[in-house]
């Protein structure tokens, strides 16, 4: 059992801390009922005992003058209860006359509990009346035992509203966003009209270039050899014949012109008959 309000104390004071703020050392602010109880149940320390159920985390201790002045009033019954609140911390309270203890914390607590302040009471309707105000936490004690109320329905649904807000743009992060948008596209277009400008100059450039190179790309044209012409019909067996002619002494007579193609052999032959 004892386990389990461990486990749950300490769930309750991460709630807190990561979703209100809430840091060591914990304030708590106490009333005249709690003070009242801790001195009849003989609950000493009180701080140790405080500390133990947040998770062993530093705390200190709290008053107002109202409640000093309210125990003050109830006799001498609460005679200890008003010696051990003077040893508290006074917190302070801004109106000027002195309020119930009730009124007064509620006053110092506000709307949204600015001080981060633990509340430390036996009045059920004062605790009750702080499960509507979001950011406060608030503890009991029963016999010589103390306890961390864990977070009400309302204020897990004021963590869940809040969070959901948080999600969406207000209408000034909407405005901004739409200016980064805009100057984003211009930008954009700037630089696809300067892309384009430059490719043009490049096309014309390429169609400036001669066309040298062949159809693939980077390959270079084949070397080409010269072809020789052809030469006239049968020239080679015609200078053939007349070579050998010149060397047996054959007859001029029997040469034949018409078919002799060459000047130079055909003088040659000429000197020979002569």
């Amino acid at each position: 059992m004892r386990v389990k309000k461990q486990r749950r104390h300490r769930k309750s004071v991460r709630f807190y801390t990561a979703c209100f703020g809430f840091r060591q050392p914990f304030k708590i602010l106490c009333d005249g009922t709690f003070v009242h109880h801790l001195i009849a149940n003989n609950i000493k320390p009180a701080d140790n005992a405080l500390s133990s159920i947040l998770t062993g985390a530093p705390v200190k201790l709290f008053t107002t003058s109202c409640v000093l002045a309210e125990l003050k009033r109830l006799g001498s019954s609460y005679y200890q209860a008003l010696e051990a609140a003077h040893h508290l911390i006074t917190a302070r309270c801004d109106h000027e006359k002195s309020k119930s203890a009730d009124a007064c914390i509620t006053e110092v607590i506000g709307q949204n509990n600015p001080e981060h302040f633990f509340v430390a009471s036996q009045d059920t309707d004062l605790r009750k009346k702080f499960h509507e105000v979001p950011g406060v936490p608030v503890i009991f004690a029963l016999r010589n035992s103390l306890f961390l109320e864990p977070p009400s329905s309302c204020q897990r649904q004021f963590v869940k509203t809040s969070e959901q807000e948080r999600m969406h743009m207000t209408e000034r992060e909407y405005r901004m966003l739409q200016k980064t948008r805009s100057a984003d596209e211009e930008a954009n277009d700037s630089s696809s009209e300067k892309e384009d400008v430059v490719d043009q100059n490049i096309g014309i450039q390429d169609l400036a270039k001669p066309r040298t190179a062949r159809k693939g790309v980077n390959v270079k044209d084949k070397v080409q050899f010269k072809r020789k012409k052809a030469k006239g019909i049968y020239s080679v067996n015609i200078k053939g014949l007349i070579v050998s002619a010149l060397t047996r002494d054959t007859p001029f007579d029997k040469l034949k012109w018409g078919i002799c193609l060459d000047c130079t052999l055909s003088s040659a032959i000429l000197d020979r008959s002569e």
